[in-house]
């Protein structure tokens, strides 16, 4: 195999995010439902017999040293191979969004330099690597849709129904450790949902539109008023509204119509592309489908 190409790395969005405790080492302990959406990256991989690695930007510059090159490094040499790679980056999902654009990113460069290199590593090897780059990066190596405790090492894959969401990033960064370093999340714990998973009826309660709430929000919204106004805005729109992980992107769960009269939801569906592109200047906005497995998931054991 000589190269790989359009290979996706989707976004994920947080249905909820809790804060249920804090570790002696200062990390935050949450809870939460990632769920994979068709926002993707795409990625582009040819094989250097050099073992050099080489990263090439085809649309916004990214960082000099950027997840995808440290996830390519880290398996290069934990795996030992004198192989290198030329890594071509279409980025389209926002970073700073809570998204996770970045860790889905390495995620995927693991996955597909495992098969470009002919390494064969199992999914265990691949995860066992996945939270030293990020702790959204085991999710995507996971390859399911899960609920996910911990520091984002622990996740009981889910069965999630296929859902619509409008999402929305208005044009501001929120690094990850500004919010969880923000006084209003000091103190601030949720309880957490049960001592023991899976359970039937905690999974459906869980998967409810309405269920729970993002303790991050609060953090962010004092940090920049343009969370607050896309939840706003979302609300006005389709009644419900959250911010996805440490933000700034917020989305909105678009209602299933009881009707099945096609003409009646393409109407609808053009609707709600006009909504969006309402959105004020310099704001991001996308319809999106969940997705029941990620794109890679059938390319490791």
């Amino acid at each position: 195999m000589r190269a790989l190409y359009d290979v996706p790395a989707p976004a994920k969005l947080n249905l909820f995010l809790h804060v249920v405790g804090r570790r002696e080492d200062g990390y935050h302990l949450l809870q939460s439902v990632f769920v994979l959406i068709d926002w993707s990256d795409t990625l582009h991989f040819e094989l250097r017999h050099d073992g050099q690695l080489h990263r090439h930007d085809l649309g916004p510059a990214l960082p000099e040293d950027d997840l995808s090159l440290r996830a390519a490094r880290l398996l290069q040499q934990r795996s030992g191979t004198a192989l290198g790679a030329d890594i071509f980056v279409l980025k389209r999902v926002p970073w700073g969004a809570g998204l996770g654009g970045g860790s889905s990113d390495a995620a995927s460069v693991l996955l597909a330099l495992n098969r470009l290199w002919g390494l064969n590593w199992s999914r265990a090897q691949l995860l066992e690597l996945a939270p030293l780059l990020g702790a959204d990066v085991p999710f995507f190596v996971g390859g399911r849709n899960a609920f996910v405790e911990g520091i984002g090492d622990r996740l009981t894959p889910l069965e999630v129904p296929v859902e619509r969401f409008a999402v929305v990033k208005p044009p501001v960064e929120l690094p990850t450790k500004n919010i969880f370093s923000s006084p209003l999340l000091s103190g601030r714990k949720t309880d957490a949902i049960v001592a023991f998973f899976p359970a039937d009826d905690v999974t459906h309660t869980i998967l409810q539109p309405g269920f729970g709430h993002n303790d991050l929000q609060a953090a962010a919204e004092d940090q920049a008023h343009e969370v607050a106004q896309a939840a706003q805005w979302l609300r006005a729109r389709y009644g419900n509204s959250r911010m996805t992980g440490s933000g700034s992107a917020v989305f909105a769960r678009i209602k299933k119509r009881a009707t099945i009269d096609v003409s009646l939801t393409a109407t609808k569906l053009e609707d709600d592309a006009s909504a969006l592109a309402s959105l004020p200047t310099k704001w991001a906005g996308r319809l999106c489908s969940s997705l029941s497995r990620h794109p890679l998931d059938g390319w490791v054991g």
